[in-house]
């Protein structure tokens, strides 16, 4: 298993272009636009903002306290400090790479994978329900996403000679782990950074999101069995008795991993919601992952000490676009102004210009249109990463105005963000695991809409339920 590449947009156009470009705009627009702020010392509306027609503006180049376009991207990295965005979170990002790199070049997820297929081959309706849990699970936990697509050619096989429509194998990898990657609650390429950008602590309002994936998680199972018994055909004749490819055996080393695994999630969710654990605890946390999952694998002399060394730098490696791109959007802020609503910023004059365009909306309203306008925005760029990074620090915001919690404005981006990919076309991933199974586009989409639509009130009403609490 490798970790997914969370920076590339549709077309092959980079992420970091994109943010390149918007902060270029952003540059071009500062001078343009008067700075504005919310009076201090009262909570933040639409009355109490105030123009203020002096303020600093910017520059191509910055010195001292000067706002320059080409200092963003440094100012975006060094921004925060060790309990936050850019730093604490990039650092955290960097180690979570690092750590799950080493957990899946053992290989043990895999072959706990390929045993799980194995052992439950021949009972269709357990195959389907423990991979989509497991894949749902990845979704969630590692973010997974286009390593489905080697999973999907190893059983398209087993499906053929089960009778099973091709579609179960797509439902039950890639389509599993988009539900997972939607709902998840410490996803490091959705959750996490939106989380940072918005303000919001890391991993905070675990118990609720870990609700959601067993809901949804659950509807996509049933979804995932009745239409495999609907649609199952007679196996061809001679094929009945195979049930599934022989696995490489697991041993000692793989069982350790994998209950490690385990225990490290549910170690950082009691942490989080118990001992309120942030940044430096949940690096700490994910680092033992890793650095047990190297001793088991050195003990089992699968690797040697110096390979384990080199598969985490090159784990840290991988997610260095991912800290860009969180350092971007923190670059980004700081040319419009800062987040703070209290000093002078453009960004405070734009969110009062969207604030006054919503108006009078009531808070549960103001958060479903949140909702559809990340589902519509992930048809044009269907990186987790790069839509927090673009759309976060303009919602949590504008959620501050309308007094939808800054929470439920990432609640709103990561539903919109991960489900909507289970029929866009423009996600690369997508059509690459139909591709493999042999469905057209248009065919998967006669398959899958009743189950996006009901995917998409259930993110409605999760959405409302979550205004309805104060979750916060």
């Amino acid at each position: 298993m490798t970790t997914s590449d969370p920076t590339t947009a549709p077309k092959g156009v980079d992420t970091l272009l994109i943010l390149l470009a918007i902060a270029l705009l952003a540059a071009l627009v500062v001078p343009l636009v008067p700075a504005g702020l919310f009076e201090p010392g009262a909570p933040v509306a639409l009355d109490r903002f105030v123009w203020v027609p002096d303020a600093p503006s910017s520059t191509l180049f910055g010195t001292e306290d000067g706002r320059g376009f080409l200092n963003f991207l440094f100012e975006g990295l060094t921004s925060g400090g060790r309990n936050g965005a850019a730093v604490g979170v990039i650092a955290l990002i960097l180690i979570v790479g690092g750590s799950f790199a080493l957990v899946s070049a053992t290989g043990a997820v895999d072959r706990g994978l390929m045993a799980l297929v194995a052992r439950t081959g021949d009972r269709p309706a357990w195959l389907l329900g423990s991979l989509f849990v497991a894949f749902s699970l990845g979704g969630a936990v590692f973010g997974m996403g286009e390593e489905t697509i080697a999973f999907i050619v190893l059983l398209l096989p087993l499906v053929d000679r089960l009778g099973l429509p091709r579609e179960c194998a797509v439902m039950a990898t890639y389509l599993a782990s988009q539900v997972g990657f939607a709902t998840s609650w410490m996803n490091p390429f959705s959750v996490l950074v939106a989380q940072g950008i918005a303000g919001v602590p890391p991993l905070s309002g675990a118990p609720f999101r870990v609700a959601m994936w067993a809901t949804f998680t659950a509807v996509g199972v049933v979804f995932t069995v009745l239409y495999a018994r609907r649609h199952r055909r007679q196996p061809a004749p001679g094929q009945a008795a195979v049930a599934a490819p022989a696995p490489t055996p697991m041993n000692w080393a793989d069982r350790l991993i994998l209950l490690g695994l385990l225990a490290t999630v549910v170690w950082i969710v009691w942490g989080v919601t118990e001992r309120q654990y942030y940044l430096p605890e949940l690096s700490a946390q994910f680092f033992g992952l890793g650095l047990f999952a190297a001793i088991v694998a050195w003990l089992d002399r699968r690797m040697s000490a110096n390979r384990l060394a080199q598969t985490f730098t090159d784990g840290v490696k991988q997610l260095v676009p991912v800290a860009l791109v969180i350092a971007a959007a923190k670059g980004m802020l700081w040319l419009l102004g800062g987040a703070d609503p209290h000093q002078p910023s453009v960004l405070n004059t734009l969110l009062y210009g969207m604030g006054l365009a919503l108006d009078g909306w009531p808070t549960w309203a103001a958060a479903q249109g949140m909702l559809l306008f990340q589902s519509i925005f992930n048809f044009f760029v269907t990186s987790g990463s790069a839509q927090a990074a673009i759309t976060m620090p303009l919602m949590a915001g504008l959620g501050d105005l309308l007094q939808v919690s800054r929470q439920v404005s990432v609640l709103a981006f990561q539903l919109g963000d991960g489900l909507t990919n289970l029929v866009v076309p423009t996600s690369a991933v997508l059509m690459g695991a139909i591709g493999v199974a042999g469905i057209g586009w248009s065919q998967w989409l006669r398959i899958i809409w009743r189950l996006e639509l009901l995917f998409l009130a259930m993110a409605s009403a999760a959405v409302a339920v979550a205004v309805g609490i104060g979750y916060v």
